[in-house]
Protein backbone atom coordinates (compact mmCIF):
# COMPACT_ATOMS: atom_id res chain seq x y z
CA UNK A 1 0.00 0.00 0.00
CA UNK A 2 1.30 3.42 -0.89
CA UNK A 3 2.12 5.81 1.94
CA UNK A 4 2.33 9.57 2.04
CA UNK A 5 4.56 11.96 3.92
CA UNK A 6 3.76 15.28 5.53
CA UNK A 7 5.57 17.27 2.87
CA UNK A 8 4.22 17.15 -0.65
CA UNK A 9 5.84 14.55 -2.86
CA UNK A 10 7.48 15.96 -6.00
CA UNK A 11 4.73 15.92 -8.61
CA UNK A 12 2.02 15.12 -6.06
CA UNK A 13 1.84 11.38 -6.83
CA UNK A 14 1.70 8.30 -4.67
CA UNK A 15 4.67 7.76 -2.38
CA UNK A 16 5.96 4.21 -2.44
CA UNK A 17 9.14 2.17 -2.87
CA UNK A 18 9.88 1.71 -6.57
CA UNK A 19 11.10 -1.30 -8.53
CA UNK A 20 12.34 -3.93 -6.12
CA UNK A 21 11.34 -4.02 -2.47
CA UNK A 22 13.65 -1.90 -0.32
CA UNK A 23 15.75 -4.02 2.06
CA UNK A 24 15.36 -3.77 5.80
CA UNK A 25 18.85 -2.34 6.13
CA UNK A 26 19.53 0.53 3.77
CA UNK A 27 22.61 0.00 1.55
CA UNK A 28 25.47 2.38 2.14
CA UNK A 29 28.12 3.89 -0.04
CA UNK A 30 30.90 3.20 2.44
CA UNK A 31 32.07 0.13 4.30
CA UNK A 32 34.70 -2.40 3.26
CA UNK A 33 35.51 -2.75 -0.39
CA UNK A 34 33.92 -5.73 -2.10
CA UNK A 35 35.82 -8.37 -4.03
CA UNK A 36 33.23 -8.22 -6.82
CA UNK A 37 31.89 -4.66 -7.28
CA UNK A 38 28.59 -5.67 -8.89
CA UNK A 39 25.16 -4.17 -8.14
CA UNK A 40 22.97 -6.81 -6.42
CA UNK A 41 20.26 -6.43 -9.09
CA UNK A 42 22.74 -7.54 -11.75
CA UNK A 43 23.57 -11.00 -10.50
CA UNK A 44 20.59 -12.73 -12.10
CA UNK A 45 21.56 -11.23 -15.48
CA UNK A 46 25.10 -12.54 -15.02
CA UNK A 47 24.48 -15.99 -13.55
CA UNK A 48 21.78 -17.09 -16.00
CA UNK A 49 23.95 -16.78 -19.17
CA UNK A 50 26.94 -18.10 -17.19
CA UNK A 51 25.00 -21.22 -16.21
CA UNK A 52 23.82 -21.58 -19.80
CA UNK A 53 27.43 -21.33 -21.00
CA UNK A 54 28.49 -24.15 -18.66
CA UNK A 55 25.54 -26.31 -19.69
CA UNK A 56 26.04 -25.99 -23.45
CA UNK A 57 29.82 -26.35 -23.09
CA UNK A 58 29.20 -29.66 -21.29
CA UNK A 59 27.00 -30.64 -24.26
CA UNK A 60 29.82 -29.75 -26.65
CA UNK A 61 28.26 -26.62 -28.17
CA UNK A 62 31.33 -24.45 -27.72
CA UNK A 63 30.32 -21.60 -30.00
CA UNK A 64 27.02 -21.14 -28.15
CA UNK A 65 28.91 -21.36 -24.86
CA UNK A 66 31.28 -18.63 -26.00
CA UNK A 67 28.34 -16.40 -26.95
CA UNK A 68 26.70 -16.97 -23.56
CA UNK A 69 29.98 -16.11 -21.84
CA UNK A 70 30.15 -12.86 -23.79
CA UNK A 71 26.64 -11.99 -22.64
CA UNK A 72 27.58 -12.74 -19.02
CA UNK A 73 30.71 -10.60 -19.35
CA UNK A 74 28.73 -7.67 -20.76
CA UNK A 75 26.19 -7.94 -17.94
CA UNK A 76 29.00 -7.90 -15.39
CA UNK A 77 30.38 -4.79 -17.10
CA UNK A 78 26.98 -3.11 -17.23
CA UNK A 79 26.11 -3.77 -13.58
CA UNK A 80 29.56 -2.82 -12.27
CA UNK A 81 29.44 -0.76 -9.10
CA UNK A 82 32.83 0.86 -8.42
CA UNK A 83 33.64 2.65 -5.18
CA UNK A 84 33.53 6.45 -5.28
CA UNK A 85 34.97 9.11 -2.95
CA UNK A 86 32.68 12.17 -2.58
CA UNK A 87 34.50 15.53 -2.39
CA UNK A 88 34.40 17.49 0.87
CA UNK A 89 32.93 20.75 -0.41
CA UNK A 90 30.35 22.63 1.64
CA UNK A 91 26.97 22.82 -0.09
CA UNK A 92 28.06 20.66 -3.01
CA UNK A 93 25.40 19.03 -5.19
CA UNK A 94 26.95 15.88 -6.62
CA UNK A 95 26.08 14.20 -9.89
CA UNK A 96 23.71 11.33 -9.01
CA UNK A 97 24.66 9.39 -12.15
CA UNK A 98 27.50 8.80 -14.58
CA UNK A 99 26.96 10.21 -18.05
CA UNK A 100 26.76 13.37 -20.10
CA UNK A 101 24.86 16.54 -19.23
CA UNK A 102 22.30 16.92 -22.03
CA UNK A 103 20.00 19.68 -20.79
CA UNK A 104 19.77 22.54 -18.27
CA UNK A 105 16.40 24.19 -17.68
CA UNK A 106 15.98 27.49 -15.86
CA UNK A 107 12.98 29.25 -14.39
CA UNK A 108 11.12 26.18 -13.11
CA UNK A 109 8.67 25.99 -10.21
CA UNK A 110 8.93 22.64 -8.41
CA UNK A 111 6.31 21.68 -5.79
CA UNK A 112 9.04 20.50 -3.38
CA UNK A 113 12.06 22.67 -4.20
CA UNK A 114 10.21 25.89 -5.11
CA UNK A 115 11.90 28.17 -7.67
CA UNK A 116 14.30 25.77 -9.35
CA UNK A 117 16.55 24.78 -12.21
CA UNK A 118 16.96 21.28 -13.61
CA UNK A 119 20.07 19.53 -14.89
CA UNK A 120 19.66 16.33 -16.93
CA UNK A 121 22.25 13.55 -17.27
CA UNK A 122 21.98 10.93 -20.02
CA UNK A 123 23.42 7.48 -19.30
CA UNK A 124 24.48 5.35 -22.25
CA UNK A 125 24.51 1.53 -21.95
CA UNK A 126 28.29 1.80 -21.37
CA UNK A 127 28.04 4.07 -18.31
CA UNK A 128 27.87 2.91 -14.70
CA UNK A 129 24.15 2.78 -13.87
CA UNK A 130 24.26 2.85 -10.08
CA UNK A 131 22.72 6.09 -8.78
CA UNK A 132 24.09 8.07 -5.83
CA UNK A 133 22.68 10.77 -3.57
CA UNK A 134 23.29 14.35 -4.71
CA UNK A 135 23.35 15.75 -1.17
CA UNK A 136 23.28 14.61 2.45
CA UNK A 137 19.79 14.71 3.90
CA UNK A 138 16.47 13.08 4.75
CA UNK A 139 14.42 11.30 2.11
CA UNK A 140 11.08 13.13 2.37
CA UNK A 141 9.25 11.38 -0.49
CA UNK A 142 9.62 8.74 -3.18
CA UNK A 143 7.16 9.36 -6.01
CA UNK A 144 6.69 6.76 -8.76
CA UNK A 145 4.88 7.61 -12.01
CA UNK A 146 4.22 5.12 -14.82
CA UNK A 147 4.57 6.52 -18.30
CA UNK A 148 5.97 6.21 -21.81
CA UNK A 149 9.40 4.98 -22.92
CA UNK A 150 10.63 7.80 -25.14
CA UNK A 151 14.37 8.10 -25.84
CA UNK A 152 15.81 9.34 -22.53
CA UNK A 153 17.81 12.15 -24.16
CA UNK A 154 14.65 13.93 -25.35
CA UNK A 155 13.56 16.86 -23.12
CA UNK A 156 9.96 15.65 -22.87
CA UNK A 157 11.15 12.38 -21.30
CA UNK A 158 11.30 14.17 -17.92
CA UNK A 159 7.53 14.61 -17.89
CA UNK A 160 6.26 11.72 -20.03
CA UNK A 161 8.43 8.66 -19.30
CA UNK A 162 8.16 6.20 -16.44
CA UNK A 163 10.03 7.78 -13.56
CA UNK A 164 10.74 7.86 -9.85
CA UNK A 165 11.44 11.10 -7.98
CA UNK A 166 13.37 11.11 -4.71
CA UNK A 167 12.98 14.31 -2.66
CA UNK A 168 15.77 15.06 -0.19
CA UNK A 169 15.76 17.69 2.54
CA UNK A 170 19.32 18.78 3.32
CA UNK A 171 20.68 21.29 5.80
CA UNK A 172 21.38 23.86 3.08
CA UNK A 173 18.37 23.22 0.84
CA UNK A 174 16.13 20.79 -1.00
CA UNK A 175 16.95 18.67 -4.03
CA UNK A 176 14.93 16.23 -6.15
CA UNK A 177 16.60 13.39 -8.06
CA UNK A 178 14.45 11.89 -10.81
CA UNK A 179 15.21 8.46 -12.30
CA UNK A 180 13.78 8.26 -15.82
CA UNK A 181 13.33 5.09 -17.87
CA UNK A 182 14.24 5.16 -21.56
CA UNK A 183 13.75 3.03 -24.66
CA UNK A 184 15.85 0.17 -23.27
CA UNK A 185 15.65 1.05 -19.57
CA UNK A 186 12.18 -0.08 -18.52
CA UNK A 187 12.84 -0.63 -14.86
CA UNK A 188 13.89 1.92 -12.27
CA UNK A 189 15.13 0.52 -8.97
CA UNK A 190 14.91 2.75 -5.90
CA UNK A 191 16.28 1.25 -2.69
CA UNK A 192 15.23 4.00 -0.28
CA UNK A 193 11.99 4.95 1.45
CA UNK A 194 10.65 8.14 3.00
CA UNK A 195 12.35 8.64 6.35
CA UNK A 196 15.72 7.20 5.27
CA UNK A 197 18.81 9.34 5.65
CA UNK A 198 21.36 9.51 2.85
CA UNK A 199 24.93 10.72 2.78
CA UNK A 200 26.15 12.61 -0.28
CA UNK A 201 27.46 10.05 -2.75
CA UNK A 202 25.65 7.13 -1.12
CA UNK A 203 24.04 4.54 -3.38
CA UNK A 204 20.25 4.74 -3.57
CA UNK A 205 19.30 2.76 -6.69
CA UNK A 206 19.91 2.21 -10.38
CA UNK A 207 18.21 2.24 -13.77
CA UNK A 208 18.62 -0.77 -16.04
CA UNK A 209 19.93 -0.53 -19.61
CA UNK A 210 20.30 3.13 -20.65
CA UNK A 211 18.47 5.96 -18.99
CA UNK A 212 18.39 9.54 -17.73
CA UNK A 213 18.60 11.19 -14.34
CA UNK A 214 17.41 14.74 -13.60
CA UNK A 215 18.57 16.85 -10.68
CA UNK A 216 16.18 19.61 -9.59
CA UNK A 217 17.99 22.15 -7.42
CA UNK A 218 17.03 25.57 -6.02
CA UNK A 219 17.26 28.46 -8.46
CA UNK A 220 19.62 30.11 -5.97
CA UNK A 221 22.14 27.26 -6.31
CA UNK A 222 25.27 28.01 -8.31
CA UNK A 223 25.45 25.73 -11.35
CA UNK A 224 28.93 24.31 -11.99
CA UNK A 225 28.21 21.92 -14.88
CA UNK A 226 27.28 22.73 -18.46
CA UNK A 227 25.63 20.90 -21.34
CA UNK A 228 28.17 18.53 -22.86
CA UNK A 229 30.10 17.88 -19.63
CA UNK A 230 30.75 14.29 -18.59
CA UNK A 231 30.13 13.62 -14.91
CA UNK A 232 30.71 10.79 -12.42
CA UNK A 233 28.15 9.82 -9.80
CA UNK A 234 29.17 10.72 -6.27
CA UNK A 235 32.29 12.61 -7.34
CA UNK A 236 31.49 15.37 -9.88
CA UNK A 237 30.06 18.59 -8.45
CA UNK A 238 27.22 19.88 -10.65
CA UNK A 239 26.05 22.71 -8.38
CA UNK A 240 26.56 24.41 -5.02
CA UNK A 241 23.79 25.34 -2.57
CA UNK A 242 24.27 28.96 -1.50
Amino acid sequence: MATRTRDAAPGGGAVAPVGEEAPAARPTGGGPRRMLPIAPEGWVFILVPLALALLVAWAGWYKVAALALLVAAFMAFFFRDPERTPPSVAGAILAPADGRVVDVREGLEDPFVGPARQLSIFLSPLDVHVNRAAITGLVVAVDYRPGAFLPAYRPEASAENERASIAIQGEAGRVVMRQIAGVLARRVVCRVRPGDKLQAGERFGLIKFGSRLDVVMPASARLTARVGDRVRAGESIVGVLE
